[in-house]
C-alpha cells in the first residue's frame, strides 16, 4: 500500500506542476475519485511528453502503446509510479480502456501531422487528444452515467481543446504545428504568411472568435449536462470547465496578441471561480 501511496503522491507533483487548473478544480473530489484524476492525467502527460518532448518520440511513442497493452493484459513489468497508481484506479473503478488508446492514436496525429482542412478535421483531432480525456474519467466521477454523459464529455473536450489552440497559436507554429482550419483562413482572407508573421489583424481577430464561438457553444452544451453527475462531481467539472473558459477572455483583454504573448488565468481568479462554484 505504501507503494500505491507513493505512486499517487507522483502523479499529484504531475498534475501541480503542468495544470493548476485541472489540479484546483478536481481537488474538491472524493480521495479515491480524486487520486484516479491524478493517475489518469499522468497517463495522459506522459504520452503528451513523448510527442512534445522526446528525443525519439515515435519510438518512445510505440514503447509507451506497447507497455499499455502489456498493462491491460497484466504482463507488465513495470516499477514507474505512473502505472502502479493507474492499475490501482483500473481495479476500483469500471475503466474503458477504449478512450486510452485514443488518446495514443491522437498523439500520432501530432507526430505525423495531416492537413485540418476543416472544421470536421479539428473536431476529429480534438476528439483523440481531448474529449478521450473526459471519457476516461467518467467512470471515476459519474460511475453508472457514462452513456448519458458522453456526448457532453466529448463537447467538454472540444471546448476545452479549441482554447488550448487559440491561445497557443504561437507556440504551435514554432513546433510547426498549424491547427486554425484551412477553410477559415481563407473565408478570413488571413494567409499562412500572415499566421507565420503573427500579425493580429481584423482578420485574425474574426477568424478567431469564430472559433471562439464554437468554443463557447460546446461549453454550454457540457456545461447543461452538470445535474446528470453526482453532487461531488458536479463543483469540480464546472470549475473546470469555468477557469479553462475564462482563458479565452484573457486572450480578448490581451487583444488577441496569441503569437508572442502567453495568457493564463490568474491563480486569484481561479480562486475566485472555485469560490463561486461552492
Amino acid at each position: 500500500m505504501t507503494e500505491v501511496n507513493t505512486a499517487y503522491d507522483y502523479c499529484k507533483r504531475v498534475i501541480d506542476q503542468h495544470s493548476k487548473t485541472f489540479s484546483k478544480a478536481f481537488s474538491l473530489l472524493p480521495k479515491d475519485q480524486k487520486r484516479a484524476v491524478w493517475a489518469i492525467y499522468t497517463f495522459c502527460r506522459r504520452v503528451d511528453d513523448i510527442v512534445d518532448e522526446g528525443k525519439n518520440p515515435e519510438t518512445e511513442l510505440t514503447q509507451f502503446a506497447e507497455e499499455f497493452n502489456l498493462f491491460l493484459d497484466g504482463n507488465l513489468q513495470s516499477s514507474h509510479p505512473g502505472w502502479i497508481a493507474l492499475e490501482d484506479v483500473f481495479i476500483k473503478f469500471s475503466i474503458d480502456p477504449a478512450p486510452f488508446h485514443e488518446m495514443i492514436e491522437g498523439q500520432w496525429m501530432d507526430l505525423r501531422p495531416s492537413l485540418i482542412e476543416d472544421k470536421q478535421d479539428l473536431l476529429h483531432y480534438c476528439y483523440h487528444v481531448a474529449s478521450t480525456v473526459g471519457l476516461m474519467l467518467l467512470p471515476v466521477i459519474a460511475p453508472g452515467k457514462e452513456k448519458e454523459l458522453r456526448r457532453g464529455a466529448i463537447e467538454l473536450g472540444y471546448a476545452m481543446q479549441i482554447t488550448n489552440i487559440l491561445r497557443d497559436v504561437g507556440e504551435d507554429l514554432e513546433r510547426e504545428r498549424i491547427y486554425l482550419p484551412k477553410k477559415l483562413l481563407r473565408r478570413y482572407r488571413y494567409s499562412t504568411k500572415d499566421l507565420v508573421e503573427g500579425r493580429v489583424n481584423e482578420s485574425f481577430m474574426a477568424l478567431w472568435e469564430d472559433l471562439a464561438h464554437d468554443a463557447e457553444v460546446y461549453y454550454a452544451n457540457a456545461l447543461s449536462t452538470l445535474p446528470l453527475y453526482p453532487l461531488y462531481s458536479r463543483t469540480p467539472v464546472k470549475g473546470a470547465a469555468y477557469m479553462y473558459r475564462a482563458i479565452l477572455n484573457s486572450v480578448r483583454d490581451n487583444h488577441y496578441e496569441v503569437f508572442r504573448k502567453r495568457n493564463y488565468v490568474s491563480d486569484q481568479q481561479k480562486k475566485q471561480i472555485i469560490a463561486e462554484m461552492q
